[in-house]
């Protein structure tokens, strides 16, 4: 083997120099190329929500950065999720104190055993269908938003995943069965939800929770119709969001998606909230205010005493119904 004089490692070395400075400047020039067409200014403008072009088909095919998705984490995750469970506690925490310290309403007068009929089959076969779904959604609801945070460690990713699978396909396909039924109580109840000036005196007077009086009342009192025109706006937005999220492909652009998310998040949140006093008040809270939505009749006793008006325009009417 000849060995390699010093002339000819020179020449090498002067060969591999120039032939890495071709390369070296191919490089920059293809990068000063690249750079003119997605370069800072370039990223700016797509950053900032200017759609581009592009092959894929369909809407907002060229959005290549959806900015709003930024603005919905931050509101999501930074305000409706935290501010909704510092309600949802505080009302269950108002309630407890209420409870420990008030206690349950009680009957002024023993049961006559004497039963008034209230609520009709239907009328309980709707209500409690409402509820059922309306339970069932809030807990699916609530494990979706907050579950994460405190189930996942507990159950395992393996179980935590199956029940947030459940919780979603429950979520999606009980919705529109609770729209359904909601809007059928609605229809039915409508003609008894108008305010008048008893539901004013009612307010005035506390709705009979503190102190021994009891305000005069109907067939249904000003509480009871709040909690009714609060379930029917609340449970009609709440329907139409949900409806929207739940079919992404009739048109809808992302932005109607993110808002409509945030809408149903905070009008479910609401209600839900809402709904523990109209919860409290029909179990633990009153005597004997359970027991006209499970069997249909109530005692006269709790008639005279919640609902006199209506106890009055019952026995005028006819005796009939008491057995």
């Amino acid at each position: 083997m000849k060995r390699l004089s010093l002339s000819h490692l020179i020449i090498i070395c002067l060969v591999y120099l120039t032939s890495s400075n071709v390369a070296l400047a191919a490089d920059k020039a293809s990068e000063a190329k690249v750079s003119g067409f997605a370069g800072a200014e370039y990223w700016r403008v797509i950053k900032d929500g200017n759609e581009g072009t592009s092959q894929v088909k369909g809407m907002e095919a060229g959005v290549l950065i959806n900015v709003e998705g930024e603005y919905w984490r931050h509101l999501r995750n930074k305000w409706v999720s935290p501010y909704g469970a510092y309600a949802l506690l505080g009302v269950l925490c108002t309630l407890l104190i209420f409870y420990l310290i008030v206690g349950q309403k009680k009957l002024d007068h023993p049961r006559t055993n004497k039963k008034i009929k209230r609520w009709s089959q239907l009328d309980r076969a709707n209500h409690w269908t409402v509820a059922i779904l309306f339970i069932t959604l809030a807990l699916t609801g609530l494990s979706l938003l907050y579950g994460k945070f405190f189930l996942k460690g507990l159950l395992g990713d393996s179980i935590w995943g199956n029940y947030i699978a459940l919780c979603k396909i429950l979520h999606n396909y009980l919705g529109p069965l609770f729209m359904l039924a909601l809007l059928i109580m609605i229809v039915r109840w409508l003609k008894h939800n108008f305010f008048n000036a008893t539901d004013l005196r009612w307010f005035i007077k506390g709705g009979g929770i503190f102190g021994t009086a009891h305000p005069s009342a109907g067939f249904l009192n000003g509480g009871e119709k709040v909690w009714f025109w609060l379930l029917t706006f609340g449970g009609v937005t709440i329907s139409i969001s949900g409806l929207i999220l739940d079919f992404p492909l009739f048109g809808q652009t992302r932005e109607i998606m993110q808002w409509s998310n945030i809408i149903h998040a905070v009008s479910s949140l609401i209600l839900i909230a809402a709904s523990f006093g109209h919860i409290y008040i029909g179990t633990a809270g009153t005597e004997g205010a359970l027991e006209g939505m499970t069997t249909g009749y109530v005692d006269e006793s709790w008639a005279k005493q919640h609902h006199d008006l209506w106890y009055e325009e019952k026995k005028t009417k006819s005796t009939n119904e008491l057995m």
